[in-house]
């Protein structure tokens, strides 16, 4: 903040705890989310999904769904593929990456229990769903490929015959002489992680209404969803419409964690239905379709060793992973970018030169899988940390000790990784330090052993992390994806001083309209009331990328501030005009012009607009106001951002029951310039609550024929919030250079650490017992099972 200086101080929000501007508005029942839309002659569709997950259509007859009272349309896949074409989601830089072509309703052969393969439209929800009831569908059952592990057996079906094999996706790391630096290593620490298939479970199930007006070849779509000028861009290229004549609207999401920026069959076939009809078509998932459909996560099995030396420094990693992901890569972000991020950040907080890696990505009959919040991050996390407490452990030395032997020193940056990550500057020794106060470790570590004394089994687990922000164009665009890695805002001075911005970056519930809106009224000058913020219509605003790898501050958030900032430029401009002074000596501040010497008030904003706006007649003839700026952001400094943070958990463990009470959580982390250190917070806390949930409770289970086994929340467990711990936070700002705002982002952190640190907790209560576990979730019978209490 500048000085203080006589009259009205410098205006600034940045690094306030700031409300959310939408919040009483949503908590009234306001909110404006896609199944609170009605349009005129809209239809209701519902979808015949099938019942196996691998089987050839050999009979479909829809004649008694067409006999259904209230019934419209009855359509199978050749019929929608009259108006939408198959897509195939592969990037370039994805060397050898392969898939099949994929159509919004099944042709000829189902690959999941779930995928549709007839759609129905009729007057109603209901109606549709009782027609769905009476068609009938003829399956030749197919041999199902359900276990990654043999997916590539000479044995196992191909599902796609014409790719050759189940391999979607390969990748290789070698930095040269791993080998004998094992072979030379003090201590070599092996370990097999398995990470339980698991999902997001939003508030609001994915939602979509499509409208085509025929007569002028215009589709609108309303949509839950994260990236609307993307989604545009796929409608226009696969119903062949002009782009221009696309409409995307996503107003309020209901929660999305990535999985609502995705292409899903089942919304094509609606916008599909909706040009073949002329009508406006409908959708809602229910949660027994959410939990088909949706895309799941985090399916993988990572064998992995670390090697050490006498004085406990690390000196070489390596991996193997193995990932399913379902039948089809998903469009358009691909289902290889999950892997590749483990490849890229297993380790990465540590110092330390050779690396090994591999990566296999196998194509199974279950859900496709994709990107879900912190992709990658927290099987990375939890191999590298669940490695580092292992050789620690073995060691005898403490674990903060040994992670202080081995991260990233804070002065020893820029740095590049083993992997070839680069980071700008990370402050990993400063957020150890800062977790172990807030902690009281030593005292915490005291209250342990005496605990344990007398029977009772806590653990203490740490984890490093960091985290993928800000991405640049290297994400997505380097591998022909059409996915926009800038960002725009445009303001407008209203007549009464207040002013509108339009951003591209959308809002599902992480406070993306309070920190545009903080952003704008710190860089012009004005009260936050005074500036409302519209985001998520491709009509309307700017283009952009959206919402997604905690790029919105640090994208979307830049952008605000370059357009504030020229915004105000033209306002001081026209004051000066109107007041006959040089505007170099105006200030904006508190919504009044000031004399910027003394802070003294020489003219109100909102006079200045009206002359602006109403009188430009009273303006010299040469002078035209500009009112309305537009500025875009796109970073292009690092392929990424990195922010980086450090959790810790406090856990007890029942070895009677195997059961875990999580009794406190801690995380410090940096996420450079904080803007709203409220919003930052419950970033956090709802991303450690999910890491927990992945941790402990979270798995998406099948039976060896691919039937879903637990797809209803009575038996998909999400944490809850009764079983959450106290949540302590603290922060450490290192703002990137790459903007003059200097924020990266804050929405994956808290996911990417947790699930190991609750692990490393588990594993210290298990210490005396010389049991260890590394297949999350850490479920009950897991934990007896490496007590050897049960087979």
């Amino acid at each position: 903040m500048n000085a203080p200086v006589p009259g009205l101080a410098p205006t600034t929000y940045i690094g306030q705890d700031t409300p959310r501007a939408n919040a009483r508005r949503l908590l009234a029942g306001r909110g404006q989310y896609v199944d609170d839309l009605r349009l005129p002659r809209e239809l209701h569709a519902a979808f015949v999904r099938s019942p196996h997950a691998h089987a050839r259509i050999t009979r479909l007859d829809l004649s008694p769904a067409r006999k259904s009272r209230g019934v419209f349309w009855c359509g199978t896949g050749a019929d929608v593929a009259r108006a939408v074409s198959p897509w195939v989601a592969t990037l370039t830089h994805f060397k050898g990456m392969k898939s099949a072509p994929q159509y919004a309703v099944a042709v000829d052969r189902a690959t999941w229990q779930g995928e549709a393969v007839a759609v129905i439209v009729a007057q109603t929800r209901a109606q549709a769903e009782d027609a769905a009831q009476l068609v009938e569908v003829e399956y030749e059952p197919l041999p199902a490929v359900t276990d990654m592990e043999t997916a590539l057996d000479a044995a196992t079906p191909v599902i796609h015959p014409d790719l050759g094999d189940n391999l979607a996706f390969t990748r290789g790391v070698d930095t040269g002489g791993v080998a004998d630096v094992f072979a030379a290593a003090h201590l070599v620490v092996e370990d097999t992680f398995r990470f339980g298939r698991h999902t997001g479970v939003c508030l609001e199930p994915r939602a979509i209404t499509a409208d085509y007006n025929p007569s002028e070849n215009q589709l609108t779509v309303y949509l839950a969803n994260q990236a609307p000028h993307m989604m545009r861009d796929i409608f226009a290229k696969h119903l062949d419409i002009p782009e221009a004549n696309v409409r995307v609207i996503a107003r309020d999401v209901g929660g999305s964690f990535g999985i609502k920026v995705h292409v899903y069959p089942d919304e094509m076939a609606i916008v599909g239905v909706a040009k073949l009809l002329g009508r406006p078509i409908r959708y809602s998932a229910d949660r027994l379709e959410s939990m088909s459909t949706d895309i799941h996560a985090r399916e993988h099995r990572v064998r992995a060793k670390m090697g050490v030396d006498r004085d406990g420094r690390i000196t070489a990693i390596e991996i193997d992973d193995l990932t399913g992901i379902g039948p089809y890569s998903v469009y358009p972000r691909t289902s290889a970018v999950e892997g590749n991020q483990v490849v890229n950040l297993t380790g990465a907080a540590y110092d330390f030169r050779h690396y090994v890696a591999n990566l296999r990505v196998v194509f199974q009959n279950k859900t496709p899988t994709c990107q879900y919040r912190a992709v990658g991050h927290p099987i990375a996390m939890a191999v590298a940390e669940g490695l580092v407490d292992h050789a620690a452990q073995k060691l005898g030395i403490d674990p903060a000790e040994f992670r202080r032997r081995n991260l990233i020193a804070d002065d020893n940056y820029p740095y590049t990784s083993a992997s070839g990550m680069k980071f700008e500057a990370l402050s990993h020794h400063a957020c150890l330090d800062k977790l172990l106060a807030l902690m009281d470790y030593p005292a915490l570590r005291a209250e342990q052993k005496a605990l344990r004394a007398r029977g009772i089994h806590r653990g203490i687990g740490l984890a490093a992390l960091i985290e993928v922000t800000n991405p640049s164009a290297a994400f997505y665009g380097v591998g022909g994806a059409r996915i926009s890695s800038q960002d725009g805002c445009t303001l407008r001075l209203e007549p009464t001083g207040w002013v509108t911005a339009q951003t591209g970056v959308t809002e599902q519930g992480q406070g993306t309209e309070a920190m545009i809106a903080q952003v704008v009224a710190s860089a012009v000058g004005i009260p936050v009331e005074h500036v409302r913020v519209i985001t998520g219509d491709t009509d309307t605003g700017p283009y952009g990328g959206g919402t997604w790898a905690s790029r919105g501050a640090g994208i979307g958030g830049e952008a605000a501030l370059l357009a504030g900032r020229e915004l105000k430029a033209n306002i001081l401009a026209l004051a000066g005009v109107i007041l006959n002074r040089d505007a170099a000596g105006l200030d904006l501040r508190r919504a009044q012009i000031v004399d910027a010497a003394t802070g003294e008030p020489v003219l109100p904003l909102a006079e200045a607009a009206r002359i602006g706006q109403y009188r430009p007649d009273t303006l010299p003839r040469e002078f035209q106001p500009q009112l309305s700026v537009t500025r875009q952001f796109g970073q292009r400094d690092w392929p990424f951002v990195f922010t980086n943070g450090i959790q810790a958990s406090y856990v007890e463990v029942d070895p009677d029951t195997g059961f875990v009470k999580l009794l406190k959580h801690w995380m410090v982390e940096d996420c450079g310039t904080i803007i709203n250190p409220l919003l930052v917070d419950e970033q956090l806390r709802g991303g450690i609550a999910q890491g927990i949930g992945a941790a402990l409770w979270e798995e998406v289970l099948y039976d060896a024929d691919g039937n879903l086994k637990n797809g209803t929340l009575a038996d998909y467990l999400v944490p809850m919030a009764a079983e959450m711990p106290d949540m302590v936070l603290g922060h450490v700002e290192t703002p990137t250079r790459s903007s003059e705002l200097g924020a990266k982002g804050a929405g994956e952190a808290g996911t990417a650490g947790a699930p190991g640190a609750v692990m490393n907790a588990i594993n210290d209560a298990l210490l005396p017992f010389n049991a260890r576990v590394t297949e999350m979730p850490f479920t009950p019978e897991r934990l007896l099972r490496a007590l050897g209490k049960i087979a």
